[in-house]
């Protein structure tokens, strides 16, 4: 199976935007672009600043194999010629035994890692808010545009066949990745907000009414919170916050005190994106279905770090986003237990999600296209399914024994920085760091690490009521991912030394 070449990469500077903000007007940009053989080598050259005193070396993983090469399936490979026929990826995820993972080999494959920011190589340290893309992932996309680009369903045509059997392979393959029963048990939605609303619209307004209590944790993303609100208020339900401990767990306690008859539904992180928390979403789920409530999680934040497995929570409704899964923008999942799916009416209508219209009957078609109105993102379902093929070829048990003693790495890290504090310390927890440092502003702090090409993200973080559980109205954080290196924690640690130094 093959697909056009997309070569080159980004140049190390990443020019993107053109003198006056606008179009290109002269030629193509000077230098010829990287060879292959460039593009996939791993940015040489970053400059280190040595261990931090008194912190332990993070544990390695395989060694990189000579060619460099990371396993590739479906849509992972992308040799040359335009084809004629089949230029989408198969469905379905890797089957094989899974490749050895380092986070040397993972670099290779983003270009973006490459650039420079201010005169520095970039350090992408603000995945909380977005994972950058493999090659794989905007591969798939080029090609997708450049030999099948077609709507789905009903077409007639090849590439109409094609497109839509790439759409629905996505669909199979995030089945597959979530642990779901079937591909129909998924709806394809811009991102996890779109899905936690589209559950409110449908779902909950069937099902809510007055006196109904919806169970929402203080831990929670206002993605989680927002669409809750603006359900009870037209149902005359309530959202119940659930309160957290001091270092950022659960109430366990308050929860099981808070759930009643009248507990409709609890919607809850499996991973908090501002404290890092993983809550035990098998058991709260548990516990609220004693009490006939449904639970929708969020798992925006989760997929990314360690495997899912949505029949053995037994969560109800289960909600992501492409874009921090190392997937384009744009697209993102619903899953739902096909008796819950079969029950939801039409949040949307339009195209592709009917069987038949005239001005006296409209017929629909059935779950998930029932709530799949107009045309999808079609480009960002084979972009995701790229991002599956790519992250499943590696050993997930691997990334996340990896991340875990990068996080630990960069706590021992941060602690030699004088006035500043980590908040949440949960046992349980996602390499997320979010922080504060005395005499400082968030948005002074990440202002100055841009100057040195690193990038955190500062601000309330879209979790204001987990903010002001610690009192705050903003905090700094980084995010890990499976690229990031010990190195880069190094650099982080040493511009905040200089930080505190300038002042």
């Amino acid at each position: 199976m093959t697909t056009p070449d997309v070569t080159g990469g980004l140049p190390s500077t990443a020019v993107l935007n053109p003198v006056g903000g606008g179009l290109p007007t002269g030629g193509p940009p000077a230098g010829d672009p990287p060879t292959p053989e460039e593009a996939a080598a791993p940015p040489g050259g970053v400059p280190t600043t040595g261990a931090v005193p008194g912190t332990g070396a993070v544990p390695t993983t395989a060694a990189v194999p000579a060619s460099g090469a990371v396993p590739t399936t479906g849509a992972a490979s992308l040799p040359g010629a335009v084809p004629t026929t089949g230029a989408m990826p198969a469905a379905g995820l890797p089957t094989g035994q899974p490749a050895a993972f380092s986070p040397e080999m993972a670099r290779r494959d983003f270009p973006i890692l490459h650039r420079t920011v201010n005169g520095h190589p970039l350090v992408w340290l603000d995945n909380g808010a977005t994972t950058q893309k493999p090659r794989q992932v905007i591969e798939a996309v080029a090609g997708f545009y450049g030999a099948a680009n077609s709507n789905i369903h009903r077409g007639a045509h090849t590439m109409a066949r094609e497109a839509t059997e790439a759409y629905e392979g996505g669909r199979a393959a995030v089945a597959q990745f979530l642990g779901a029963a079937s591909p129909d048990d998924i709806v394809f939605v811009r991102g996890t907000t779109e899905a936690i609303n589209l559950v409110a619209q449908t779902w909950g307004r069937a099902n809510l009414g007055p006196g109904d209590d919806i169970l929402v944790p203080v831990l929670e993303h206002h993605s989680n919170i927002v669409p809750w609100q603006l359900i009870a208020k037209e149902t005359r339900a309530r959202v119940v916050p659930v309160p957290l401990q001091a270092d950022g767990r659960i109430d366990l306690d308050k929860y099981a005190d808070l759930l009643s008859m009248r507990t409709q539904l609890v919607a809850i992180s499996q991973a908090s994106n501002v404290l890092g928390t993983v809550p035990p979403v098998k058991e709260m789920t548990a516990l609220a279905h004693r009490y006939g409530a449904k639970v929708l999680v969020d798992g925006a934040q989760a997929v990314a770090h360690f495997p899912v497995d949505v029949q053995d929570l037994d969560a109800d409704f289960y909600v992501f986003s492409g874009h921090k899964l190392f997937a384009p923008t744009g697209i993102g999942a619903l899953y739902a237990k096909p008796e819950i799916l079969q029950q939801m009416t039409p949040w949307q209508g339009g195209g592709n999600m009917i069987e038949s219209v005239d001005f006296g009957r409209t017929t629909f078609a059935p779950v998930p296209h029932l709530l799949e109105a107009g045309t999808g993102h079609i480009s960002g379902v084979v972009g995701m399914l790229a991002a599956l093929n790519w992250l499943t070829a590696f050993d997930r048990d691997a990334i996340a024994a990896y991340e875990t003693s990068l996080m630990a790495y960069a706590q021992q890290a941060l602690a030699t920085v004088p006035g500043l504090e980590v908040i949440g310390s949960a046992p349980e927890r996602i390499a997320v760091l979010t922080f504060t440092l005395a005499g400082h502003d968030p948005a002074e702090i990440a202002a100055w690490l841009d100057r040195d090409g690193i990038a955190i993200r500062a601000g309330h973080h879209c979790a204001q009521p987990a903010l002001a559980h610690y009192g705050l109205e903003s905090a700094a954080r980084a995010s890990l991912a499976l690229y990031n290196t010990s190195e880069e924690v190094d650099q982080l640690v040493a511009s905040l030394h200089r930080l505190q130094q300038a002042t």
